[in-house]
């Protein structure tokens, strides 16, 4: 399954910045509102337009059998994320193209997490596709710090998206704001309120 991805993404490497999403789920996936929200991503973390990414949303037996084969880990897992080539967050210069790498979403398990959460399956299906976009261009939340860097992150770039889709201004987070843990994160999106909850229908990190 995931070999196949990249197989396919290797034939068409440099042709143009890619968002490739599919859905071997149950869940009725809208693909664009993903691909949008992965090319705005990589264009704030200022990577270059000549990278492919590749999401696939697929069903707790696929997602538990690769968390098995490459982390040892037994059960299904919200998301997993495959690093490519080793892009990282630029300076808006330009930068070589490459494959930054797969991202693996289950919507059950995002679905378990939203309804404990409080906000829609949609909004953590979104969150962990950024979440798995940080992993490949190098962030990590193995230690506190870390921790409150990346979540801090995602968070920003999650409600900002969000609040452009509905023609608001982003919202004003101070640099100190980024501090944020994985909880106090959650929370926060549970309190924003978007259209897209009527929808709720090398490494590997995770």
């Amino acid at each position: 399954m995931l070999m196949q991805h990249q197989v396919m993404r290797e034939m068409f490497r440099g042709l143009l910045m890619s968002v490739e999403v599919t859905n071997e789920s149950p869940w009725g996936i809208e693909p664009k509102v993903f691909s949008d929200l992965g090319t705005w991503v990589l264009s704030q973390m200022r990577v270059s337009t000549d990278c492919d990414v590749a999401v696939l949303f697929c069903e707790p037996a696929a997602i538990a059998d690769l968390h098995e084969r490459w982390m040892d880990l037994k059960g299904p897992t919200d998301v997993m994320s495959f690093p490519m080539d080793e892009l990282r967050p630029g300076d808006g210069k330009a930068a070589a193209d490459g494959i930054l790498g797969d991202i693996v979403i289950c919507p059950d398990v995002a679905s378990k997490q939203a309804s404990a959460a409080g906000h829609s399956t949609m909004q953590e299906m979104m969150l962990l596709a950024i979440h798995g976009m940080l992993h490949l261009l190098g962030y990590d939340h193995i230690g506190h710090e870390q921790e409150h860097e990346m979540f801090g992150l995602q968070r920003q770039l999650l409600l900002t998206f969000l609040a452009q889709r509905q023609g608001a201004e982003p919202p004003a987070v101070a640099p100190s704001h980024y501090e944020i843990s994985e909880s106090e994160h959650r929370t926060a999106l549970s309190n924003h309120k978007d259209d897209s909850s009527s929808n709720d229908s090398g490494s590997v990190k995770r």
